[in-house]
């Protein structure tokens, strides 16, 4: 007679009630003391116990688990050893195996290092742990909604490429011949809650209230305040900032050139540094951690101050906007504020244009009017009046 319960079952792996748990049949449920837990057939076969792993309690179902056992008792009735029966072809990569090969194949393509990085570190969290040992033919879509469920509305964006990288991965198995389906993208999608729409806009500081929450910025130190004062200064993005190198920093001539190969737009890009943002890369070189190559080192040797850092300094100043958020006040300052040309507080964000002949007009970088414009800017964020409404164009 069958005993377990699905909410029995995340009771036990909850209270991580350690030990054997039968279902009835010979079915038990293996509880360890961290509280993960394998599902087991236990028999006599030839007058021998013998246990029959039927897969993690995370990735098989108490329905799923009665079927195995079930199909496997009618193999050892018929003198069919189940293990064997099941054994995976040789040649059938695991869903991890299959991961690997196609980052291998496609990050050639990839211009974005952070991409390449991240594209298997997030199965590593998020698939691997259910589906990564499964031969990639047995992934099936209610495995990848269970997995994505967990993360879905806690951290959906992560969910949402995790989900992207997953059918990736299953649509090359299809085209190797693999799977017989490609990624079942909508069995995947159905079930999962509905996700509230955002304004899709980063939550920004006032530009009026730049000046003060500036000087409470500068009032402690730190290699993470610094960082952030100098994404505030140059209205560049928190990942430019962060991997800024002093071989990209021309201090005599007050510009720091980012490479395309750090930009999300996949061109070149100039800062004129301001007389702020100057003192703030600066104070940053006489740091005790400063380093010969990171303008913004981290904790951690070799590696750039962490976005989370510059996060963290805005929760403990409880500023209620994100480091993103900060582009968008310097886009409002330059436009409502200091009357400066769109033309001139595009080009300082790095935006792409999308009309070619605006483009082809502007292929020049405007540096010397944005250069008035980034010192107006740093001299709004230290409580000057910056630059007279209509003074530029």
């Amino acid at each position: 007679m069958a005993t377990l319960t699905a909410v029995g079952i995340r009771a036990l792996q909850t209270g991580k009630v350690a030990g054997r748990h039968g279902d009835g049949g010979g079915l038990f449920l293996i509880v360890s003391d961290t509280g993960s837990a394998n599902w087991v057939l236990r028999k006599q076969v030839a007058g021998n116990r013998r246990d029959i792993g039927l897969g993690s309690a995370s990735a098989v179902s108490l329905k799923a688990a009665r079927a195995a056992a079930e199909i496997a008792r009618a193999q050892l009735a018929a003198g069919i050893d189940p293990v064997a029966a099941r054994a995976p072809d040789r040649d059938m990569p695991t869903f991890r195996q299959a991961a690997a090969l196609v980052h291998g194949e496609h990050k050639g393509g990839w211009r974005n290092a952070k991409h390449k990085g991240q594209w298997l570190s997030t199965l590593e969290a998020y698939a691997f742990p259910t589906i990564g040992d499964l031969p990639v033919s047995n992934v099936t879509a209610a495995q990848v909604r269970d997995l994505l469920a967990v993360i879905w509305l806690g951290k959906h964006a992560t969910a949402t490429r995790v989900r992207q990288r997953v059918c990736a991965v299953l649509d090359w198995a299809h085209g190797k011949g693999y799977r017989e389906f490609e990624a079942p993208l909508r069995s995947i999608s159905v079930g999962l809650p509905r996700v509230s729409a955002k304004a899709g806009h980063h939550a920004a500081l006032p530009f009026a209230d730049m000046a003060a929450f500036m000087a409470r910025l500068r009032s402690r130190q730190s290699m993470g305040r610094l960082a952030l004062e100098a994404a505030i200064l140059t209205a560049a993005r928190s990942g430019e900032v962060r991997g800024m190198v002093w071989s990209e920093v021309d201090l005599e001539g007050a510009l720091w050139t980012i490479p395309a190969t750090r930009m999300k737009g996949g061109r070149d890009h100039v800062v004129p540094l301001s007389p702020a943002a100057l003192a703030v890369i600066r104070r940053a070189k006489a740091m005790p951690t400063a380093t010969e190559n990171l303008v913004f080192p981290g904790t951690k040797c070799g590696r750039p101050v962490s976005d989370m850092t510059l996060l963290k300094v805005l929760r403990d100043m409880d500023a209620g906007c994100t480091v993103h958020g900060f582009r968008s006040a310097f886009k409002d300052w330059a436009g409502e504020e200091a009357g400066f040309a769109n033309e001139l507080s595009e080009a300082a964000l790095a935006h792409a244009i999308a009309n070619k002949t605006e483009a082809a007009y502007r292929r020049g970088s405007l540096l010397e009017r944005r250069r008035a414009m980034m010192a107006a800017w740093g001299d709004w964020c230290d409580g000057g009046r910056g630059v007279p409404l209509r003074a530029v164009g």
